[in-house]
């Protein structure tokens, strides 16, 4: 494929955020084609001093820094507030995540930006928004997890809040982030309005977003979901179980023929017929039952007896994986949902694939993650600065 192909050539995206919803969303725009330009501190984005490091090689930057021209600016300092401003002048998205208030002490707001460039789309991404009585604390994906309500009803029934091992909240925010982008150049260049917007994303409220009708359910019954472990409120049995040889399953009954299928494999007929358990009420309500039957027949059987039997079944089921068996698991590996980069730092490297998948124009991994300032000279040389003044600026820490 060449790169002409991708759906968002020509598109121009500074990414002047760090950690992790805002860079995420950049990220996502460079795999289908956007010119993403990483504005980071001479010092360095956090990411690539966060996680797993080999010979010195931060690891999480190959992924998240991907697909992007890395350049470093000191937007403290009056030059280089200049050359942020010349690098907006036609760029078409910028995306920050400055406490509220930070780019407009740099002259920098979106009053500043868009009178040098109307057609631009700001993202303001930060914990709490750019409005409200918190929008000056330090927000992070953590604390969005715990606010939006998410970490409230996950764990078990009398355990503690349960936290995701993983950024949660900011990869819901990007996605959410990368619709509002694509929303905003559609208004701008298809409806053809011609005028850039700013997008305000708090972190939180996309995660309280994807929890559903949880505010609904509070003000017309006053229900209050709790912690259920992996058990559903609304189905069951949906649960994980454990096999005979210590391996542990996934198994979810959301469709009343998929509920028939399961029971009749791991109960026979008579508990498929069972009153009790005819209706996604009355199986959530005998849920101790349901998982003492399904649990005690998944117990009794290697994996490859229970995935066997539940395929011949219909019934819909998968195994807990963690990342050692999603790189051996074959279905991953003719998919390609991890793919190898070519890399010259580290050689190959393993990462996520480009998704969804576009049947005419997919996106592409271009390259992982560049060194600090790799890009220096040819972005900066792209607005007209002489190599004498690149070297320059460098002296006196502006790049």
């Amino acid at each position: 494929m060449t790169e002409t192909q991708l759906p968002l050539r020509g598109l121009k995206v500074i990414d002047c955020a760090t950690l992790f919803a805002g860079p995420l969303i950049a990220t996502t725009l460079g795999d289908y084609g956007a010119d993403v330009i990483k504005v980071e501190h001479p010092s360095g984005d956090a990411c690539r001093m966060t996680g797993l490091q080999k010979g010195g090689v931060p690891l999480w930057w190959k992924v998240a820094g991907r697909n992007k021209r890395t350049v470093t600016l000191n937007l403290n300092k009056p030059e280089g507030q200049v050359i942020l401003k010349k690098l907006v002048a036609d760029a078409d998205v910028l995306i920050e995540n400055f406490r509220p208030g930070r780019m407009e002490q740099w002259g920098l707001g979106w009053e500043d930006l868009s009178a040098i460039n109307p057609r631009l789309i700001m993202v303001r991404t930060t914990g709490f928004g750019q409005t409200g009585p918190y929008k000056q604390r330090p927000g992070f994906g953590t604390l969005a997890e715990a606010m939006s309500g998410f970490a409230h009803i996950t764990g078990e029934p009398g355990g503690p809040p349960t936290l995701p091992p993983f950024g949660l909240a900011d990869s819901v925010a990007a996605l959410y982030g990368t619709n509002a982008v694509m929303f905003a150049l559609w208004e701008r260049d298809v409806q053809g309005s011609g005028k850039g917007q700013w997008i305000d994303l708090a972190i939180y409220e996309p995660m309280f977003a994807i929890l559903g009708y949880q505010s609904t359910a509070y003000q017309q019954l006053g229900v209050i979901q709790q912690r259920n472990g992996n058990r559903s409120v609304n189905n069951a049995p949906r649960n994980t179980y454990k096999t005979k040889d210590g391996r542990w399953v996934a198994v979810s009954c959301s469709a009343p023929s998929i509920v028939r299928r399961v029971l009749t494999l791991t109960g026979g007929e008579a508990v498929a017929n069972d009153p009790r358990f005819q209706t996604a009420q009355g199986r959530v309500k005998h849920v101790d039952e349901l998982d003492a039957i399904v649990g005690g027949w998944i117990g009794a059987r290697t994996l490859d007896e229970v995935l066997a039997a539940f395929e011949d079944a219909e019934g819909a089921i998968a195994p807990v994986y963690d990342i050692a068996q999603i790189m051996a698991d074959p279905h991953y590996q003719a998919r390609e949902t991890v793919t190898l980069v070519d890399d010259p730092e580290l050689g190959k490297v393993a990462m996520p694939n480009v998704v969804p998948r576009l049947s005419r124009t997919p996106g592409r991994i271009r390259h992982a993650g560049r060194p600090l300032g790799a890009d220096n000279e040819e972005v900066y040389g792209e607005l007209g600065l002489t190599p004498e003044q690149i070297k320059e600026l460098k002296e006196k820490g502006v790049i």
